[in-house]
C-alpha cells in the first residue's frame, strides 16, 4: 500500500471512528432526554389519576388508541390490549401500573435495539481495526 493510499485509509478511519462518537454522545442525549419525559410523563399521569374518576380515564384511552391508530402506529396493539385489560380492574392502582409499565416496555424496546445498533458498528470497527491496523 503506498503512502498516499495509507493517508487515505488512515483520514476515512478516523471519520468512521469521530462519526460512532458522535452517534454515541447522540445516544446518551436520547437517553437522558426520554429519562426526563418519563419522569414528567409519570408526574403528569399520577396528577391525571387523583383528578380523574373511571370514565374520564376510559374516554381519555380510547381517544388516545384512536389518535395511535389514526397516525397508523400498529405497534401498539399491545397497548389496546393492556388498557382493555386495566378497564376490566377499574381502579386506581390499576391505572398507575399501567403508565409506568407501558412506557417501560417500550422504552426498553426501543433503547435495547439502539444500543444493539452501537454495539453492531463499535464491533465492526474493533473487528476492521485488528484486521487492518493503522499504519505505524
Amino acid at each position: 500500500m503506498s503512502e498516499q493510499e495509507s493517508n487515505e485509509w488512515d483520514s476515512l478511519w478516523q471519520e468512521y471512528t469521530k462519526s460512532l462518537e458522535n452517534w454515541r454522545k447522540l445516544f446518551e442525549k436520547l437517553q437522558e432526554a426520554n429519562k426526563e419525559m418519563q419522569t414528567k410523563f409519570n408526574d403528569v399521569w399520577e396528577k391525571a389519576l387523583e383528578g380523574s374518576n373511571t370514565n374520564t380515564l376510559k374516554t381519555f384511552g380510547e381517544k388516545w388508541q384512536e389518535s395511535m391508530n389514526e397516525a397508523g402506529i400498529k405497534s401498539f396493539q399491545d397497548f389496546s390490549q393492556n388498557w382493555q385489560k386495566i378497564m376490566n380492574e377499574a381502579n386506581e392502582n390499576a391505572f398507575k401500573n399501567y403508565g409506568e409499565n407501558w412506557q417501560k416496555t417500550f422504552n426498553e424496546a426501543a433503547m435495547s435495539q439502539m444500543k444493539a445498533y452501537e454495539e453492531l458498528m463499535k464491533k465492526f470497527a474493533e473487528t476492521w481495526n485488528n484486521m487492518w491496523p493503522k499504519s505505524k
